[in-house]
């Protein structure tokens, strides 16, 4: 995929065919309805084909964003297979069919390709992903395989969630309130060289920094960020940020308080993939009221006098 080709940046947009469907990226936060906006439930609900993992099919039962698994019609399948799996038909209380779909690492190819293939045929697909799409999550997924298997008939919308770094600061205070970044320790697709180099860059430029997939090497790059910001910064661990007791972490929905330096000593609350860490700048301080304490990084280091 070129970034080079502005024509297409310019170019009118072309009207989509009337026989086509439209391919949803649905980003559902934390995954609990109460968290996903009301775009993301309608789409859901009103999608012919929904591709959602076994954990956020669980999450949008809840409330009936999806149907019951007693809602599937018995002896029913969906024609196509994907991924060996076959389609399970559920029907909505409206008397609407909804094909679902399970989604699962290592298939997301074979997703991809019946996703197009179902659009062009007249469907609304919903291509779930947790938090938003666009933050570590599937848009990026679905478009750079759209541009490899020459799917740019397909039409694609974004449909934006609450991601893990906005609902882990709700739950801490304001600790994102002046300049942040995020960056993943995920090594899969980058090297440690690459992700030492960006934690660095983020710690010297002060910014809030909020590291993702903080399972792998989490210490690694706490260690890092240790070189170039003071031990004494307010950091934070957050588990299943909006997940209640739904979480699949430690000990469901939990967030600790400790500082930069004393990260390494709390191992045991990092989780598996639900697990994120805020780590502040020198600006970043613990608030306390009578009920809990916070984490607050005032805008531009302002006070009352600056409103």
């Amino acid at each position: 995929m070129s970034g080079t080709e502005d024509v297409a940046a310019s170019a009118p947009a072309t009207a989509t065919p009337d026989d086509y469907g439209t391919l949803y990226v649905v980003g559902i936060g934390p995954g609990l309805p109460h968290d996903m906006t009301q775009r993301a439930k309608d789409v859901i609900q009103t999608a012919d084909c929904v591709v959602a993992s076994n954990l956020y099919q669980e999450f949008l039962r809840k409330d009936g964003t999806l149907p019951p698994e007693s809602a599937a019609l018995s002896g029913r399948t969906d024609d196509s297979e994907v991924a060996d799996e076959e389609g399970t038909v559920l029907e909505r209380p409206d008397g609407h069919t909804q094909t679902l779909i399970r989604s699962s690492m290592g298939k997301q190819v074979e997703l991809a390709r019946e996703a197009f293939a179902r659009v062009r045929d007249g469907e609304d697909v919903a291509h779930v992903s947790g938090g938003d799409p666009n933050v570590y999550g599937k848009s990026d997924l679905l478009f750079t395989m759209a541009d490899a298997d020459d799917a740019d008939d397909v039409p694609i919308e974004i449909v934006p969630g609450v991601t893990a770094a906005l609902s882990g600061a709700a739950n801490l205070g304001a600790p994102l309130s002046n300049d942040f970044c995020t960056i993943s320790l995920s090594d899969k697709w980058r090297g440690w060289d690459e992700i030492e180099e960006k934690l660095r860059a983020a710690a010297i430029s002060g910014f809030v920094v909020v590291l993702y997939n903080c399972w792998r090497d989490y210490e690694r790059a706490v260690a890092v960020l240790r070189e170039e910001r003071a031990d004494d910064v307010p950091a934070a661990i957050v588990n299943d940020a909006g997940r209640g007791t739904a979480g699949r972490n430690l000990d469901d929905e939990t967030e600790t308080i400790t500082t930069l330096g004393d990260l390494p000593d709390h191992d045991d609350e990092v989780g598996g993939m639900g697990s994120s860490i805020v780590v502040g700048t020198h600006e970043t301080r613990v608030w306390r009221n009578d009920y809990q304490e916070f984490l607050v990084t005032p805008r531009g280091g302002r006070d009352v006098d600056d409103f």
